[in-house]
């Protein structure tokens, strides 16, 4: 039987204009209080970002139901994430793509996400600890790929790692505002739309 969280959770989403069926039941699935720290599990389906350390976040469910709805993931997909963080993101995206490439910079949040994902037996993500930036070039291409930290630019090294068609979803720094884009790659060019103000940590550079 479905937590009555969880039901209000799907239906504050669904109010807010998340529509895609398959990231709704995603998002009913996984189970949002494992990747949370024990003294905020009571918060776990709210609809707010909370503290996972390292001074990091796990993000707001209306922020991940959106990004992950942008990204028109498909089942036949190889997506790269780049930010593990907490790992519900990553989660989200394995029940919808053929496998998900996580990195992680930070050796903590990589090594805690890697258990939970075993514990969720969720056998198609694969994760490195490395800085995310410099892309994962022994799998290119991909379909999709998704940033979960807000970065000033995306490099040509990513750009390069995605399909003719594919999407990039990036929280981008502009003018003291983050804004989630969206970059698709047609005949070789790349066409950007922009949606709404977020709020992520930065994305930086180097291993910890």
């Amino acid at each position: 039987m479905l937590d009555v969280r969880i039901i209000r959770l799907i239906l504050e989403l669904r109010e807010s204009g998340i529509s895609n069926s398959n990231v709704l039941s995603s998002i009913e699935i996984i189970p949002r209080e494992k990747f949370i720290p024990e003294n905020y599990k009571n918060q776990a389906y709210e609809n707010i970002a909370l503290p996972i350390g390292d001074n990091q976040t796990i993000s707001q469910p209306y922020v991940v139901a959106r990004m992950t709805e942008l990204l028109e993931v498909k089942s036949n997909h190889k997506v790269l994430e780049i930010g593990t963080g907490s790992g519900y993101q990553c989660a989200i995206l394995s029940k919808l793509a053929r496998r998900v490439y996580t990195i992680e910079r930070i050796k903590n949040l990589h090594e805690k996400s890697f258990r939970i994902f075993e514990e969720l037996k969720l056998t198609n993500i694969v994760s490195k600890y490395d800085d995310g930036n410099k892309g994962w070039k022994e799998q290119i291409p991909f379909d999709r790929i998704i940033f979960t930290a807000a970065t000033k630019k995306i490099t040509d090294v990513i750009f390069s790692h995605i399909t003719e068609n594919g999407i990039i979803i990036c929280p981008i720094i502009k003018n003291d505002k983050q804004i989630i884009v969206k970059y698709i790659k047609k005949d070789q060019r790349i066409i950007s739309k922009e949606y709404d103000n977020v709020l992520f940590v930065p994305n930086l550079s180097g291993k910890i």
